[in-house]
Order: structure tokens, then C-alpha cells, then sequence
């Protein structure tokens, strides 16, 4: 099991002292703090030149606060995740909205964030062991002026949404244009297709199982690794998407 690195991002020492303890207790996954930042300002300078797992991250700071810097966060091509610790309750709607994996409430306790880890474990079984091919394939995402490489493991599922792609991984969404078809042509082996408009890689197959739509009644649908939605298969690719699962 990969020991978790993480960046320690509060404007109090004695908050990044406790949690620079805690983690040292964490077990199950194990972390290690890879570094601590006293402002957001630092902790980008810090990833400019490092790479991490996660973010704990406070959200009132000097300068700009934890919030925005999780925004921030999300921009980067392979984000870290991020636990919010914080003082404060209220927040918690703002921490979904920039996709944060968890709110912990200060004083933090050893079991909830072992919890928190355990939770950015499961988003990220698929990304750990990638064979190098695959590493290097990518889609090219275009947004808001500027384009970025989306590597093909961190991808979930492709749906395509009228006149686009919806690109789904597993704290962001991306939309890209082209056709379905296509990207399941050039990318057989690492997605396949359940329905119509969707395609879901296949190392991030969890589960088949029954599933009752209210348009479509009683049928069947899969789970992905590291998103609790179900994702509808039609009749015609059940045969294929079983096959895919390994029986």
C-alpha cells in the first residue's frame, strides 16, 4: 500500500504541529508530510516543485484563503486531493463546490482522518500501477483559452451530451468536443462502451449490478472506482461489459 505524501497548509503552527503528529500515526494508509506551508502563497511555491497525494488544507488564512487556493488546486492537470481542517462548519457547501474529498472540524481527531485517507485511497487504486503506454496517452482538453493534457488513466467515463463530450475523472469534469465513436476506436483498450452515449475505462470497472431507471424500468448498471453514481448499461453491451468484469 503507497504511503500518502501530503501538504500541510495552515497559517497556525501549533494546527500544523497536531497534524504533523496525527499523521505520523496514520496507518492504514500511512502518510508522510511532504511539506507545510503557512499561506497559500507558499504552498503553491512548494508544488511548483513537488508533487503530492493531498492537501489538508485550513480555510482562513492571510491572503487568499483556503477556498480559492483549492480552486486553484483544481486547475492543475493531476490535482491533489483536498481535506479541508478547519475551525469552522460553515463551509462545508463551499468545500463541495470545489470538490474537496472531506471537512474535518478542529480539534481533529486521529480516527477521522485516518477516515479522510482511507476515502483518497479508493479515489486513486487505478492511478498507482499505470503501465508507461498508458501513462503517456492523453486527451486534449481546451477550456476558457487554454488547453491542457488529461491523462487517459485518470479518466472514468466519457458521455456524450448532445453536441459534446462530458469527460468525467475523479474530482473534475472536463467537456471536449468530438465524436464517440472515435475516442472508442483510438482508445479500445483502456475504455468500453456500456450504452449508447457512454464510455467507462475499463481498469475503473467496481461492480454489475441490477438497477431500476424510472424511464427505462428494471436493468442493469455499473459502478466505477471512485464514484458513487451508477452508470447505466444498455441490453446490447450487457454481454460485453460482463465479459469485461471477468465473467
Amino acid at each position: 500500500m503507497k504511503t500518502l505524501r501530503v501538504l500541510v497548509v495552515d497559517d497556525e503552527a501549533l494546527a500544523r504541529a497536531r497534524l504533523r503528529t496525527l499523521l505520523g500515526d496514520c496507518t492504514a494508509p500511512a502518510a508522510e508530510v511532504a511539506g507545510e506551508a503557512a499561506n497559500a502563497e507558499q504552498a503553491l511555491a512548494l508544488l511548483q516543485t513537488q508533487s503530492v497525494d493531498v492537501v489538508l488544507l485550513d480555510i482562513h488564512m492571510p491572503g487568499m484563503d483556503g477556498v480559492h487556493l483549492a480552486q486553484e488546486l483544481r486547475s492543475q492537470t493531476q490535482p491533489p486531493a483536498v481535506v479541508f481542517v478547519t475551525a469552522h462548519a460553515g463551509y462545508a457547501l463551499q468545500a463541495f463546490e470545489v470538490e474537496a474529498v472531506d471537512y474535518l472540524t478542529k480539534p481533529v481527531r486521529l480516527e477521522r482522518l485516518q477516515q479522510a485517507l482511507q476515502k483518497i485511497e479508493r479515489l486513486t487504486p487505478m492511478n498507482r500501477a499505470v503501465e508507461p503506454d498508458l501513462a503517456d496517452e492523453f486527451l486534449l482538453i481546451h477550456d476558457r483559452g487554454r488547453t491542457e493534457r488529461l491523462p487517459l488513466a485518470s479518466v472514468l467515463y466519457l458521455k456524450a451530451e448532445l453536441k459534446y463530450i462530458t469527460v468525467r475523472t475523479a474530482t473534475r469534469h472536463f467537456v471536449l468536443d468530438g465524436a464517440l465513436g472515435e475516442l472508442e476506436q483510438r482508445h479500445a483498450s483502456v475504455f468500453i462502451r456500456i450504452h449508447r452515449n457512454a464510455l467507462v475505462s475499463r481498469r475503473a470497472l467496481r461492480s454489475l449490478e441490477k438497477h431500476f431507471d424510472p424511464e427505462e424500468g428494471e436493468g442493469w448498471a455499473v459502478r466505477l472506482q471512485s464514484l458513487d453514481e451508477p452508470l447505466a448499461v444498455s441490453r446490447r453491451q450487457l454481454a460485453a461489459v460482463r465479459e469485461a468484469m471477468g465473467g
